[in-house]
């Protein structure tokens, strides 16, 4: 069983926790941690002092660390002589709570597993942003990105001036177009309804008055008058 996700606690224990009663802390029947087969066990059942696990063979647990008394760190070893050992295990108990301390692989599975994930949710997110059309290809669609372009006002663009040459050729255009494909309604004034242009009524043009032979000199000699100007005085010989 993977005991890196539990922890226990005897509550009794913690206010005379020191270097000395925290292995008998440790060996608590109910602490998941313990292993009850083994020498310290033995060695408890015999009441004989800890100084004899060392002539023993196979798994103890030693008090490797103390700072009293709020820390302590105990080891499970392996051992096979009494100068040789294998650590099996390391257990940290801060204020009462007893841990069990990761491994290293544990360590850089959990790691991995944490950046892979990160990665995954990353990519996901990317994902419901990306936006694929065939005649605009790909591009990003950020909701941030709506709200700053709702929120940010819209700046007027200047219109620049059209050059002569454009007038004029958009003015020949326009009246090719008209010559080409004359206009088969006519709205007469702005808000009426288009009429057709076949139901207009053309306005008969006003018929020229004739005019009398009389007015017809009288008009030349009054032109002739005022082309040649007023007479000139001539001088009187006394």
């Amino acid at each position: 069983d993977n005991l890196l996700g539990i922890s226990w606690v005897d509550s009794s224990w913690i206010p005379i926790l020191n270097n000395g009663s925290v292995l008998d802390y440790f060996s608590e029947r109910s602490n998941p941690f313990y292993d009850r087969t083994c020498n310290n066990e033995v060695v408890k059942m015999q009441r004989m002092t800890l100084d004899h696990l060392n002539q023993m063979v196979g798994v103890e647990y030693i008090l490797l660390h103390a700072q009293e008394p709020i820390l302590f760190i105990i080891r499970k070893q392996q051992r096979q002589s009494p100068t040789q050992v294998i650590p099996l295990a390391d257990y940290y108990i801060i204020a009462g709570v007893i841990y069990q301390a990761p491994d290293l692989g544990s360590v850089i599975n959990s790691r991995v597993l944490t950046a892979v994930h990160g990665i995954q949710s990353a990519f996901e997110e990317a994902m419901s942003y990306c936006r694929y059309h065939p005649s605009k290809g790909y591009w990003w669609h950020f909701k941030d990105q709506e709200e700053r372009e709702k929120t940010k006002p819209k700046a007027k663009k200047k219109e620049e001036p059209s050059s002569i040459f454009q007038r004029q050729r958009v003015d020949a255009l326009l009246l090719d177009l008209r010559q080409k494909f004359p206009p088969r309604f006519v709205q007469q004034k702005p808000g009426e309804k288009p009429i057709p242009v076949d139901q207009i009524k053309k306005e008969p043009e006003p018929v020229p008055e004739p005019v009398k032979p009389e007015e017809k000199e009288t008009v030349k000699n009054a032109q002739s008058a005022g082309a040649k100007g007023p007479p000139e005085k001539r001088m009187r010989l006394q």
